[in-house]
């Protein structure tokens, strides 16, 4: 019991110091660069918080575990909006540049619509299926590059400043920055699986509590870590592309790798709760972030208060109905 205690406290040291540096980085970057924070959230900092799903979906695809895969992604949107973003809009609202946002928005909503006519249509995933997936991701990257070389100089959202020290220097500290949150990430789900098993904790509640919350970790650090750096932006950034990469990168590796069907385990009114429940709450939850804040250019607290609602409210699904 020692080892996982101290294991379990070394993921979080990592994780904590590689949310700093990653933060550090990736805004360094976006300075030098002249290019807004929330650009850079969604695309490189989401690439890097999104790993740990990468890897918990993959491998339980390949060992024949869908459910898990398929849940890890949409339970993941759901946590990174309805928990993770809503604390940070609840405890400080920020602006948002709208036409930087505008772009990761239509392609989650776009993939999201193409992924549950597969879940409703059919109630499985193709290999095709995953395929298309992983093309909308090199699509939204490459349309993103694009944008970001063109940048007109009225959606910069930094204050002048350039990235402190050298380009090397904030490039390092974005790639172990990312490294040392994905090995956190695991050590704190690996060994709290360990300790939970330990203390006699049932594996239901293992399995929604480290796994599902576990993979987004990432999300939660590096989401608190740049609203205390007072980088609002980034954390915003970051929370709609990890969505966005949960859909089309997490489950497109997913399904390419191995094929599934949409889990049938859980009921509800007689229908499979993945679709009656889950997928309807990620919608929910994502346009009650976004659509606001690309109508008005800003985010409001009342709005991760009610996220923070609707996430308790689905917890207590998950367990008690």
């Amino acid at each position: 019991m020692t080892v996982p205690v101290l294991l379990f406290a070394l993921g979080l040291v990592l994780l904590i110091k590689g949310g700093d540096w990653f933060v550090d980085g990736s805004t360094g970057i976006a300075h030098r660069f002249h290019l807004p924070e929330l650009l850079i959230g969604a695309t490189v900092v989401s690439i890097g918080t999104t790993l740990p799903e990468v890897m918990v979906s993959a491998t339980s695809a390949l060992s024949g575990h869908g459910e898990i895969a398929y849940g890890n992604a949409i339970g993941s949107i759901i946590c990174n909006t309805a928990l993770i973003a809503a604390l940070t809009i609840a405890i400080r609202p920020a602006p948002v540049n709208r036409a930087s946002l505008a772009l990761p928005v239509s392609f989650f909503f776009a993939s999201a619509g193409y992924y549950i006519y597969n879940a409703y249509a059919f109630q499985s995933f193709s290999r095709t299926s995953g395929i298309v997936l992983l093309g909308v991701f090199l699509l939204y990257m490459i349309l993103t590059t694009y944008r970001a070389l063109h940048l007109p100089k009225v959606l910069e959202e930094d204050d002048g400043r350039e990235g402190g020290g050298s380009m090397g220097r904030d490039i390092l500290l974005l790639v172990v920055g990312a490294v040392l949150i994905a090995w956190g990430a695991n050590l704190l789900v690996d060994n709290g699986t360990l300790i939970a098993q330990a203390l006699g904790v049932p594996e239901s509640v293992i399995a929604l509590t480290f796994v599902a919350l576990g993979t987004s970790l990432p999300e939660l650090v590096t989401a608190v870590t740049a609203l205390a750096k007072g980088h609002g932006a980034l954390s915003l950034g970051n929370i709609v592309g990890a969505n966005l990469f949960n859909l089309v990168l997490v489950s497109g590796v997913s399904i390419t790798l191995s094929p599934f069907v949409v889990p049938a385990g859980k009921l509800f009114m007689g229908r499979p709760a993945s679709l009656v429940v889950d997928i309807p709450v990620m919608l929910a939850v994502m346009a009650l972030m976004t659509l606001p804040a690309l109508i008005r250019g800003k985010l409001s607290r009342w709005q991760g208060v009610t996220l923070l609602a609707i996430y308790a409210g689905f917890c207590a699904f998950q367990f008690f109905l």
